[in-house]
């Protein structure tokens, strides 16, 4: 199941273009106090002016030319090279000529020159930087994946007063997929680049985002800038780039000192390199800043620490070595005499690692789902997650009355009453295991959500509609409800089923409005 309230590798992006400035289409000279009485300045204004406001191609080809010929020659031969505005209209040259390096260089020297007309060059960088910025979404938007970085590293290049261009670079890096083999007999060379471009994505990726945060100085930024910062860990910790994911969550938190997911995310890695003492103290963190985290972020944290509890040992050797040594201790012992004695031997080092290690990490996690459901009672797959390790930990106190809040929100689905199921099982009430195995298999039609995804302004939910059986089912209707976090109803919509075919399925896909849902839930129409 897919939803925007798990983390991600990657903090989601909202891919939109930006509106293009009215000065854009109009000349205006500088706003700040800029010297243009020299002819050789003066001319160059003037020839950039026509070059803007004429409407025939041809003329505005010679106004340019004539532009960059005697601005240049100002600054070479005409002894304004200590003019500022000499290098603030050769940057509008070079912009007008699409070559925004070139505007970017003599935008610096003029900025140089004339500290008063900032304000004044960056309105005019972000004027230059739209229209490329938009070239980029719009080849993002057609999947043109390379033409969108060429565009968004050109508008970076006149502009680094707003994040969102180096965010998605950082995004479009970090979800770089690795070339397809056929692409090397095809073209080699891009191949070959390609390639390159995949192994370093990480490192990319982390660059771009990187330089987001000192582009996202201005409060308005402050979520971009945040979620740019954690994003350099998140890379890292994607390619299992441990040192470089470490030292990204070190800066965050830096910065963040209380995010759980930050928390959970470097306890995670400390917990994979054997760290276990580092790791447990920070996964404790978690819930010493519970009641000022989100829903969300505690669910994620849940799954961080479920994430990094190792698997099991492998007791092979330790079986292999026992059965060994008691053969040459005592050779009148018979084969199934030696497999029971060593059973206990290898059934000891699961015990012991269940108990010391992850029986702890379940508790820490199942703490944390609690705390969240605490502020989000119906989420769905927190709900799911809980109760299985419940079922793990053999708490049949607490499994069932979870398992029985999962089905209430997702009935008609066999994986949720298969908790109720082990839940009774659990509590060894054979009648009510075997009823709910068998109201499971009876299903005609199973409900299967996929997709949930939440705003300020709905909701969106998508999934499956299965015929389980041999024969088409029948037309039904299913009732879905959209939660807050106090479970009131926000929003409803009810959903027809058609026939389906045998061991056929139908899609849905719902859209709702409304402020504050956190979670859904359906009943039979």
């Amino acid at each position: 199941m897919t939803v925007n309230r798990t983390v991600a590798v990657i903090v989601a992006v909202g891919l939109g273009a930006v509106g293009r400035p009215l000065t854009a289409q109009q000349w205006e000279g500088a706003r700040c106090d800029l010297n243009t009485k020299h002819y050789l300045v003066n001319s160059g204004v003037l020839y950039l002016k026509s070059a803007t406001e004429t409407k025939f191609v041809d003329k505005r080809a010679k106004d340019l030319k004539d532009a960059d010929k005697v601005l240049h020659e100002a600054l070479a031969t005409g002894g304004q090279e200590k003019n500022p505005a000499a290098w603030y209209y050769l940057a509008r040259y070079y912009a007008l000529q699409n070559d925004l390096a070139g505007a970017d260089s003599a935008f610096t020297k003029a900025l140089a020159l004339a500290p008063t007309c900032k304000d004044d060059i960056d309105r005019w960088r972000r004027i230059f930087w739209v229209p490329v910025f938009n070239e980029g979404v719009k080849a993002w938007q057609a999947g043109n994946t390379d033409s969108a970085i060429a565009s968004f590293r050109r508008a970076n290049a006149i502009y680094s007063g707003e994040p969102t261009g180096f965010i998605y670079l950082g995004t479009l890096f970090a979800g770089r997929e690795a070339p397809d083999a056929s692409l090397r007999q095809r073209d080699s060379t891009k191949f070959r680049t390609d390639s390159i471009v995949f192994v370093t994505r990480a490192d990319s990726s982390a660059k771009y985002f990187k330089l987001a945060v000192p582009a996202a100085s201005d409060p308005k930024f402050a979520k971009e800038k945040r979620d740019a910062l954690f994003n350099v860990a998140r890379v890292y910790h994607a390619d299992q780039r441990w040192d470089g994911a470490v030292a990204g969550y070190k800066d965050y938190l830096a910065a963040y000192p209380n995010d759980v997911q930050a928390i959970a995310g470097l306890a995670a890695i400390y917990s994979h390199q054997g760290k276990r003492e580092d790791a447990g103290a920070l996964y404790n963190q978690i819930l010493d800043h519970a009641d000022s985290a989100e829903a969300t972020d505690l669910f994620a944290a849940a799954q961080a620490v479920l994430n990094a509890i190792p698997n099991e040992p492998d007791t092979a050797p330790v079986g292999s070595k026992c059965r060994a040594d008691t053969r040459a201790r005592n050779k009148t012992l018979t084969v199934r005499q030696i497999a029971t004695r060593c059973a206990a031997v290898t059934d000891d080092t699961i015990k012991a690692f269940r108990a010391s290690i992850a029986a702890p990490r379940y508790r820490l996690a199942a703490r944390a789902y609690e705390t969240g459901l605490a502020k989000d009672p119906y989420y769905r797959e927190a709900l799911y997650n809980l109760g299985g390790i419940y079922y793990l930990l053999g708490d049949s106190a607490k499994v069932l009355p979870v398992a029985q809040r999962l089905a209430a929100v997702d009935p008609l689905n066999r994986t949720s009453l298969a908790k109720v199921a082990g839940a009774w099982q659990l509590r060894g009430n054979k009648d009510s295991t075997l009823y709910y195995l068998t109201v499971a298999d009876s299903l005609t039609v199973e409900v299967t959500v996929g997709t949930f995804t939440s705003d300020e302004q709905g909701a969106k939910l998508g999934g499956l509609f299965t015929n389980l059986k041999a024969k088409p089912s029948a037309p039904a209707a299913v009732t879905f409800e959209f939660l807050n976090g106090k479970g009131d109803v926000i929003a409803s919509q009810k959903q027809d089923v058609p026939a389906i075919e045998a061991s056929g399925n139908h899609a849905f896909d719902l859209k709702v409005t409304g402020a504050g849902i956190v979670a859904w839930r359906y009943r039979k129409s």
